[in-house]
């Protein structure tokens, strides 16, 4: 029953991966961008809820409404100020803008709120820490159960959103080819800021359960981030469903090292996603051409 519980924890942390790996997974299939920012956006996104629910005293209902919109807004403006310009000078620009923004936000937290561990969990009640008990032996946590469930919810929001609305289609087309987008009357411009806003709004999202289910700090992102490159990788860059087997992989890794040696938890996860990365390219695997074709369809 130890083993049994172990996959189920890591079933459920996998859920809270594939929140935190969707943006990311999202932006490289439109723009073929790695945002290297990515974890510390969501961190940004987690200490913005902890100052307006703790210290502005604002309900947390409406805190999470606030930061959500504002980390879209964010995300469209980053695209339209830097990776717009970025990208016109080649593909190696954008990771190091993306890594400079990153060192910014750690700079800027660690001056506004020092290096102390914050966590939303006082915000949140008895779910940080009520579980449900499944026979005698395995509980699982209400906290980690929304969470996961949060993931699904929102994968398959995103997959009506990219299949079934103009703004998916447009997606869908400029991730195929801009140049061919524009020439049918697509906004790439447009298409860019709203991909970004998405992104950045998912890693909003992730950040924000993080600092439920865990404490976070100033630096806390590239551990993040890592954890969601290693889940897109995994899983398929630019796949969407992929991000959550990907996750529930990394998470099932982790969990069972951990059960295995008390150090074994992130040990565990890097060899999945090194051995996950060797077989892709002994396979040959090739993943920027027809992004999101075998996800979604072909591009209109």
């Amino acid at each position: 029953m130890i083993w049994v519980n172990q996959v189920l924890q890591g079933i459920l942390l996998g859920g809270y991966y594939a929140l935190l790996a969707c943006g990311l997974s999202l932006m490289f299939g439109v723009m073929r961008i790695i945002n290297l920012a990515h974890g510390d956006l969501a961190v940004l996104a987690a200490f913005l809820v902890f100052l307006l629910t703790e210290q502005a005293g604002l309900p947390l209902a409406p805190a999470l409404i606030l930061v959500l919109a504002a980390m879209a807004v964010l995300g469209a403006v980053m695209q339209r100020t830097m990776l717009e310009r970025s990208l016109r000078a080649g593909m190696l620009v954008p990771l190091l803008s993306t890594f400079g923004l990153s060192i910014v936000i750690e700079n800027i937290l660690f001056a506004g709120f020092g290096a102390d561990t914050r966590s939303l969990a006082p915000a949140i009640g008895s779910l940080a820490y009520d579980s449900w008990s499944i026979g005698d032996e395995i509980y699982v946590g209400r906290l980690s159960v929304l969470i996961f469930l949060a993931a699904v919810l929102l994968l398959v929001g995103l997959q009506l959103v990219l299949a079934r609305t103009p703004l998916g289609r447009a997606l869908r087309a400029t991730a195929e080819n801009p140049d061919i987008a524009e020439l049918v009357g697509i906004n790439s411009r447009a298409v860019y800021a709203a991909a970004a806003a998405i992104a950045v709004a998912t890693a909003a999202i992730g950040g924000i359960f993080l600092a439920m289910r865990a404490t976070f700090a100033p630096y806390a992102g590239p551990a993040q981030l890592i954890f969601a490159f290693e889940t897109v990788v995994i899983g398929g860059m630019s796949s969407l469903w992929g991000t959550l087997v990907g996750g529930i992989v990394l998470g099932v890794a982790q969990n069972i090292g951990a059960q295995l040696d008390p150090h074994g938890f992130l040990i565990a996860g890097h060899v999945v996603f090194l051995l996950g990365l060797a077989c892709r390219l002994a396979l040959g695997a090739s993943e920027t051409g027809g992004r999101f074709r075998a996800l979604f369809g072909k591009a209109p």
